[in-house]
C-alpha cells in the first residue's frame, strides 16, 4: 500500500496563497459593490466557516484589503468595512476634479505612442465591462484607465496622489453606476473616447476641458444619488 504523500512546504504555501486570493477577491468585490456596507463588521469566525479555511489566509486577505483602504482594523481588534465620511466628500471631489484635469493635460503634452496603446486597451476593456453591465469590472478598469493617463503625464507625484484618490473613490463609483441602474448611457462612455482622442492629438486645452466635464458630471451624479437615497431611506450608513 502506497504511503500518503506529505505536501511540501511550497505546495502548502501555494494552497494558502490561493486561499488568500479567493477571500481577497470575493470580499473586495462585495465591498466595492456595496454588498458589504461601509461600517459593517467583518467577523473572522464567520469567514472561516464561509470559505472553509483557517484564520491565517482570512487575516492575510484582510491585511491586503486594509492596505487598499477598504477595511479598517479597530483598536479592540475587530475589523469593519471602511466607512465613507460624507463630510469629507466636498474636499474629496475638489481634489479628484483637479487631478482629472492636471493628469489629462499632462498626458496630452507628454504621451508616447506606447501610452496611447495602453490607454486604448483599457478603454476597450471598460467598454466591454459597460456592455456586460459588470459593475465590479467597470469600477476597476475605470480606475486603471485614469491611472494609465496619469502615467502618460510623466509626473510620479501626481500619479501617486491620483492613484490614492482613485482607490478611495471606487466605492463612490458604485453610487454612480447605481444611479443609472448599472446601465451607463453611451454619452458618458463617449467622454472617455473624447479624452483619448484629445490626448492622442496632443490637444492640451481640449484634454483639460473634457476632463473637467467628465469629472463634473460624475460628481453631480454621485451627489444627486446620495441625496435621493438619504431622502428615501432617512439616511445611509456611510
Amino acid at each position: 500500500m502506497d504511503k500518503p504523500t506529505i505536501p511540501s512546504l511550497e505546495q502548502t504555501k501555494r494552497r494558502r496563497g490561493s486561499g488568500v486570493a479567493t477571500v481577497y477577491d470575493t470580499l473586495k468585490r462585495e465591498i466595492l459593490e456595496l454588498r458589504l456596507r461601509p461600517g459593517s463588521p467583518i467577523d473572522e469566525t464567520n469567514l472561516t466557516e464561509r470559505f472553509g479555511m483557517s484564520r491565517t489566509p482570512i487575516r492575510e486577505a484582510l491585511i491586503k484589503l486594509s492596505g487598499e483602504g477598504l477595511v479598517l482594523a479597530l483598536p479592540n481588534r475587530s475589523t469593519i468595512v471602511a466607512p465613507i465620511d460624507l463630510l469629507d466628500l466636498p474636499q474629496f471631489f475638489d481634489a479628484l476634479t483637479l487631478m482629472y484635469r492636471v493628469t489629462t493635460r499632462l498626458a496630452a503634452a507628454n504621451r508616447t505612442a506606447a501610452d496611447i496603446v495602453a490607454i486604448r486597451d483599457l478603454q476597450q476593456g471598460y467598454a466591454e465591462a459597460v456592455a456586460a453591465r459588470d459593475v465590479s469590472d467597470m469600477i476597476e478598469v475605470n480606475r486603471d484607465f485614469h491611472s494609465a493617463i496619469a502615467l502618460a503625464g510623466r509626473n510620479r507625484y501626481y500619479c501617486e496622489l491620483f492613484d490614492r484618490l482613485l482607490d478611495e473613490g471606487r466605492r463612490l463609483l458604485r453610487f454612480y453606476y447605481s444611479s443609472f441602474n448599472d446601465d451607463l448611457p453611451p454619452l458618458f462612455l463617449d467622454e472617455h473616447e473624447e479624452m483619448v482622442r484629445a490626448i492622442e492629438a496632443s490637444d492640451v486645452p481640449a484634454a483639460d476641458r473634457i476632463a473637467k466635464q467628465h469629472a463634473d458630471q460624475i460628481v453631480r451624479q454621485i451627489q444627486a444619488y446620495i441625496t435621493a437615497d438619504r431622502r428615501e431611506n432617512g439616511d445611509i450608513t456611510l
